[in-house]
């Protein structure tokens, strides 16, 4: 993820956090990460809702 994004509207769901932000070109991306240590799930979405269920949907693979 570039350094300058300014996340707003975060949220943690379990160990996954997904917060809302305007990408290079002014389009709201929402992205989702995993902040388990070793996992380095992340993604991003054009919806709230499908970054929500990533979040909650997501299994780590390291235990």
């Amino acid at each position: 993820m570039p350094a300058n994004r300014h996340f707003r509207d975060l949220i943690s769901i379990g160990p996954v956090q997904v917060g809302t932000s305007n990408d290079t070109r002014g389009t709201e991306k929402h992205t989702t990460a995993c902040t388990a240590p070793r996992c380095g799930f992340s993604a991003d979405y054009d919806s709230r809702a499908a970054a929500e269920l990533a979040a909650r949907t997501h299994r780590c693979p390291v235990r």
